[in-house]
């Protein structure tokens, strides 16, 4: 059994279906966009039940945890004390086009969705393995001043953690190269 099957087992899968079907593509696809994504929306509910959502730089090295760091005091970890629940989305490859078959204006996009639990880490180690995943992936050239870093601002940097309580799904509309829409997870030949 891969990763990917243990990993689906491992959490709750939402039965929810996707409005057009023929443009959801496979977990494995949906992993893959978030972690190429630049950024992923963190969506947070508020303690006054307001929602706030944010773009962050996640990042993660077993697919079903996810990590990023913040201030030690805002409305992100406010938010997490009282609604631990969380919507991570990601977009990539996203461009405004000319529908090639009916001139339609439209998009072209990559995108995942996913569901998890928020928490503050309170683990240093852990809270210093987690800024290591999240600078590896932003900042690799830089790392040989890691340790430097996280010895100057350990005591003023909060790390989150997100459990996925889904499996990502995933979602794409685009056009091969002879404007066809590429349905049913139907990759480019």
């Amino acid at each position: 059994m891969n990763f990917f099957h243990k990993f689906a087992q491992k959490l709750l899968i939402h039965d929810e279906k996707m409005r057009k079907a023929s443009r959801e593509m496979p977990t494995e696809w949906a992993l893959e966009i978030m972690h190429k994504a630049p950024y992923i929306t963190v969506s947070f509910t508020r303690p006054d039940g307001t929602a706030y959502g944010v773009p962050l730089s996640l990042a993660s090295r077993n697919n079903d945890v996810w990590y990023f760091h913040c201030a030690p005091e805002g409305d992100k970890l406010e938010a997490i004390t009282s609604h631990p629940d969380v919507c991570l989305s990601a977009v990539t490859k996203c461009t405004p086009t000319i529908g090639p078959k009916d001139g339609s204006f439209t998009l072209q996009y990559r995108s995942a969705i996913a569901f998890g639990r928020a928490e503050l880490v309170t683990d240093e180690k852990e809270k210093i393995q987690a800024l290591r995943i999240i600078s590896e992936r932003f900042l690799p050239q830089h790392m040989n001043t890691f340790n430097e870093a996280v010895n100057r601002s350990l005591h003023r940097t909060a790390v989150v953690r997100i459990t996925l309580t889904s499996v990502p799904t995933g979602k794409r509309k685009q056009y091969d190269k002879n404007g066809e829409e590429m349905k049913y997870g139907r990759m480019e030949e």
